[in-house]
């Protein structure tokens, strides 16, 4: 069957399953070690040079959007306790929906290694996903629950930065049940450093 979406002229909509044709195969590329080009997406995924360009502008962009594949912005109650909310969005056992911790780990040894692939996993991704967090503090504050003077980035680095610390720094899993309770209580005290002092 043929996929006129390969030929598509600007202006029409893109077709969601090239795109994960695309994504798809650069995973796969990705979990067996290969050395990405385009080429190799081409034979990966049967998608055609240029339809993949007119979607990712280069490479970098390709292997971030493959990386985040399966990941959506984390929702978190933005009514009654907030503590409880953040504490409640953060409890899972880390394993989210399509998105292993294997792929975790994947994503921090690329990024670690090629800086230009770090930055904008960070300006597409993971900035976007830390809307629902940011508007928790911003409720806080807006409250009277939090201090005034919050810095929202670094409260929001703070908070994150406890899990990437377990897998990152102690190796350890956040399937775990002792990681989770951990991160928790590391969440509890931060919480406690943001709260308002009147």
């Amino acid at each position: 069957m043929a996929d006129t979406a390969v030929e598509r002229r600007p202006g029409r909509p893109r077709t969601q399953t090239l795109d994960e044709r695309v994504l798809e195969g650069v995973s796969a590329l990705l979990e067996s070690g290969e050395t990405l080009s385009v080429r190799r997406v081409v034979e990966a995924s049967g998608v055609s040079k240029a339809a993949i360009y007119r979607r990712w502008p280069g490479i970098t962009e390709l292997i971030a959007a493959a990386l985040d594949r399966g990941r959506t912005p984390y929702g978190i109650s933005l009514s009654g306790d907030l503590l409880e909310n953040l504490l409640e969005a953060f409890s899972s056992d880390g394993a989210e929906v399509g998105y292993s911790e294997e792929r975790l780990r994947t994503r921090l040894r690329l990024s670690l290694a090629d800086r230009d692939l770090q930055q904008t996993y960070w300006n597409s991704h993971i900035t976007r996903r830390r809307a629902g967090l940011l508007e928790l503090l911003q409720l806080g504050v807006a409250r009277g629950e939090l201090r005034a003077d919050l810095d929202f980035d670094a409260c929001c680095d703070l908070i994150t930065g406890v899990f990437y610390y377990q897998v990152v720094v102690r190796g350890d899993s956040l399937s775990d049940p002792a990681t989770r309770d951990r991160c928790r209580a590391a969440l509890r005290v931060a919480w406690r450093g943001m709260l308002n002092p009147g």
